[in-house]
C-alpha cells in the first residue's frame, strides 16, 4: 500500500508544479490526488471500512475548520475591500519609491503577521497591493516578500502560525518564551531577504507606482469604510482572543468576526433599496472569493493527511534522526521538508516523537523546531498557507517563484537559523 501512495502523492505533487506545461488546473490535481489517496487506503488496509471512514471524517473535521477559517477570513477581506475600506491604509502611504514602499510593505506584513496570522495578513497586503500598482514584475516581487514576512512575522507568535500555535496549545512552548527566543532571528529571516531584494528592485521604474498611487489617492471614499475596516481589523484581532479564553477553535472566531463586520455593513446601507444592499452583503462578498483556492487547499490536506495516517511522515523524521549527525541538523531539514509536505503535519509529528519529560516547556529543541518548521514554509509558493494564498490571488507559478523568491527565502532561513544557535550559544 506505501509504495502505490507515496507514486499517488508524488505524480500528484509534480502535476501541481508542471501545472502550466500540462495545462492541467493545480485545484483538481489537488482534490483528485488527496481523494485517491484515501481510496487507496480504503483498499489496501487491513483495517475494517467503517473504521478508515471514522479516521478519515476525524481528519475531515480538522480540514473542515481550517477551511472555514480561510473562507470567513477571505469574506471579511472581501467585504472590507467592497466597502473601500483598504483606502484607510493606501491613503497614508505618501511615497512613490518602489523601494521604500517594499520595505513598508514588508515590515507591516510582519507585524501585522503576529498579532493576526500570516495567512489573513498575506490575503489582506495583497489586497492592498493590488489597490497600490497593477499587475506587473515589480507586484509579483512584492507578494514574494509578503510570504517570506507573514511567515517570518508567525513564527514567533504563538497565534501567528499554525507551526507555533501547535506547540503552544500543546504546552511545548508558552506564549513570552516563544516571542523572546525568535524575535531577533524572525527579524533576521526577513530582515536578509529584504536587503537583497532592495538591491535587485532599485533597478525597476518608478512611474508605474507613482501613476498607481494618484489614482489610490483620488479614490472616492466611501461611507463606512473606516468603520468596516475597523470592525474587521479588530475582529481578526479577537479570533486569537476567543481562541485562548474558550479554546475554541480558530474559525469560531472568525464567523463571529464576520458576523460583527456584516452587521456595522447593513446599519451603514440600513436605509437603502434592496438592490443597493445586496451590493455590501455577506452573499455578494462570497462570490468575489477564489473558491478554487479553498478546494485545492482541500485537496493538499487530504493528501497529507493520508501520508500521516499510514505513517509516512514519522517514517521520514525517524530517518532523518538515524541518518543525520545530530537533532538540529534534524530540525533544518525539517524546515527544508516543510516547504514541501505540510509544516503542520511534520510539527506534529515531532510532538510525537519527543517527550516534554525529555524537553521540557521552552526547552530550545521545541523553539528551534518552531522557527525551522515556521519559516521553512517560504522557500516554495506551496510550502505554507500564505504561499498557497499568494499563488492562486496572483496567479504566481510555481516556476516563477522558484526562480525569483526561493533564493531570498533560503538565504532568510539560514540567517534565522544561524542568529538563533548565537543567540542560543551566548545565553546557555
Amino acid at each position: 500500500m506505501i509504495p502505490i501512495l507515496l507514486f499517488v502523492a508524488i505524480l500528484g505533487y509534480l502535476s501541481v508544479i508542471l501545472e502550466s506545461p500540462i495545462r492541467i488546473n493545480k485545484t483538481i490535481t489537488s482534490i483528485l490526488t488527496g481523494t485517491i489517496c484515501w481510496v487507496v487506503i480504503a483498499l489496501f488496509s487491513h483495517d475494517d471500512h467503517h473504521l478508515v471512514t471514522e479516521k478519515l471524517m476525524g481528519y475531515f473535521g480538522e480540514i473542515s475548520g481550517l477551511l472555514i477559517f480561510l473562507l470567513g477570513a477571505m469574506t471579511i477581506v472581501e467585504l472590507i475591500d467592497i466597502h473601500k475600506g483598504f483606502t484607510v491604509i493606501t491613503r497614508r502611504i505618501r511615497t512613490t519609491s518602489v523601494f521604500k514602499l517594499l520595505w513598508i510593505v514588508a515590515f507591516v506584513t510582519f507585524i501585522l503577521s503576529a498579532l493576526l496570522d500570516n495567512l489573513a495578513t498575506t490575503i489582506i497586503m495583497v489586497t492592498l497591493l493590488r489597490k497600490l500598482m497593477p499587475r506587473g514584475e515589480v507586484r509579483m516581487m512584492l507578494t514574494g516578500i509578503v510570504v517570506i514576512a507573514a511567515n517570518a512575522g508567525g513564527a514567533f507568535s504563538p497565534i501567528g502560525d499554525v507551526t507555533t500555535t501547535l506547540l503552544w496549545i500543546g504546552g511545548q512552548v508558552s506564549s513570552f518564551g516563544i516571542v523572546k527566543a525568535l524575535i531577533l532571528p524572525s527579524i533576521m529571516v526577513l530582515l536578509v531577504p529584504l536587503l537583497i531584494a532592495s538591491i535587485r528592485m532599485k533597478g525597476f521604474a518608478v512611474l508605474r507606482a507613482q501613476v498607481s498611487m494618484a489614482q489610490v489617492r483620488q479614490e472616492e471614499k466611501m461611507r463606512g469604510s473606516v468603520s468596516v475596516f475597523t470592525a474587521g481589523v479588530i475582529g481578526l484581532v479577537l479570533v486569537p482572543i476567543i481562541k485562548t479564553i474558550t479554546g475554541l477553535p480558530p474559525f469560531i472566531g472568525v464567523l463571529i468576526s464576520l458576523s460583527m463586520v456584516s452587521l456595522v455593513s447593513i446599519i451603514y446601507h440600513k436605509n437603502k433599496p434592496q438592490e443597493e444592499k445586496d451590493k455590501f452583503s455577506v452573499a455578494y462578498a462570497l462570490t468575489k472569493v477564489d473558491i478554487s483556492s479553498i478546494f485545492y487547499f482541500m485537496g493538499i490536506l487530504l493528501m497529507v493527511f493520508a501520508l500521516q495516517e499510514v505513517g509516512i511522515l514519522k517514517e521520514m523524521a525517524n530517518f532523518l534522526i538515524e541518518n543525520l549527525p545530530n537533532k538540529d541538523s534534524m530540525i533544518v531539514s525539517i524546515g527544508f521538508l516543510s516547504s514541501i509536505v505540510d509544516n503542520g503535519s511534520l510539527v506534529a509529528a515531532t510532538q510525537g516523537m519527543f517527550s516534554l519529560t525529555d524537553y521540557p516547556t521552552d526547552h530550545t529543541l521545541w523553539e528551534f523546531i518552531a522557527l525551522c518548521a515556521g519559516t521553512g514554509g517560504s522557500m516554495l509558493v506551496i510550502g505554507s498557507a500564505a504561499g498557497i494564498a499568494v499563488m492562486e490571488k496572483e496567479k504566481i507559478t510555481f516556476m516563477w517563484y522558484l526562480k525569483k523568491i526561493t533564493p531570498l527565502a533560503v538565504a532568510g532561513y539560514i540567517a534565522g537559523i544561524v542568529t538563533y544557535l548565537i543567540q542560543t550559544l551566548l545565553i546557555h
